[in-house]
């Protein structure tokens, strides 16, 4: 037997606009255990069949480069009390992993992703769907530093990869996809006040074996 509805929370905005960081507040007000964030990069469309210099040229920001019928699927199941196979994507291959990473059902599951919201079928799943809005330029950077650290990326590749797909999917994709919120959060996680009060109506319908240790109060910013 599976256990009882999990609570879906969808955070979406644009990359570098501050998803992570309010994801990683609602994780640390509440019991360890009792949240599982899901990623929409991980789910990527793999594309073996193509040599490395043409999948470097695709275009990841469309919503057709995700196999959001996969995400879809392990929302449901998910929610549903049963574990899924989520799959694992090597940003610097351009490839989808043969491991796959097994994730079991918990309280509360934070499906984390830039176009998270330009789907129906998935905003569907969620219960409480959160729209970080973050200027320009300031995405821009901190995407920057991202993919220069963490993806090993050049300067010259993310700036090009910027101008030709991320800005003009953003405008056309992302940004319109934030009528479908229902709440708008500027700033994301550095929102003190905004972020409070989102913690505080996940705490009011989270199942009760996932409530946070500390009771009615917010927990401090965190990681």
């Amino acid at each position: 037997m599976g256990r009882a509805s999990s609570l879906i929370i969808g955070v979406c905005g644009g990359t570098g606009s501050g998803k992570t960081t309010i994801t990683d507040r609602i994780i640390e007000a509440f019991e360890p255990s009792s949240v599982l964030v899901l990623q929409q990069d991980h789910y990527y469309k793999d594309l073996p069949h193509l040599p490395l210099e043409e999948r470097k040229r695709q275009n990841f920001d469309h919503p057709d480069a995700f196999d959001t019928l996969l995400l879809i699927e392990h929302v449901r199941r998910l929610r549903s009390g049963v574990a899924v196979d989520r799959p694992s994507y090597d940003f610097t291959e351009y490839r989808r992993l043969v491991a796959t990473v097994r994730l079991e059902p918990r309280p509360a599951i934070i499906v984390e992703g830039i176009l998270i919201f330009e789907n129906a079928g998935l905003c569907e799943q969620m219960d409480i769907k959160i729209f970080v809005d973050t200027d320009a330029d300031l995405r821009f950077i901190r995407r920057l530093g991202r993919d220069i650290r963490d993806r090993g990326r050049t300067l010259d590749s993310v700036v090009t990869q910027y101008l030709a797909t991320v800005r003009p999917m953003h405008l056309e994709f992302v940004e319109p996809s934030k009528r479908n919120a229902d709440i708008i959060l500027p700033e994301g996680g550095y929102n003190q006040v905004g972020t409070d009060l989102v913690i505080q109506k996940i705490r009011s319908l989270i199942p009760q074996s996932g409530r946070s240790r500390t009771g009615d109060n917010v927990s401090e910013p965190g990681r």
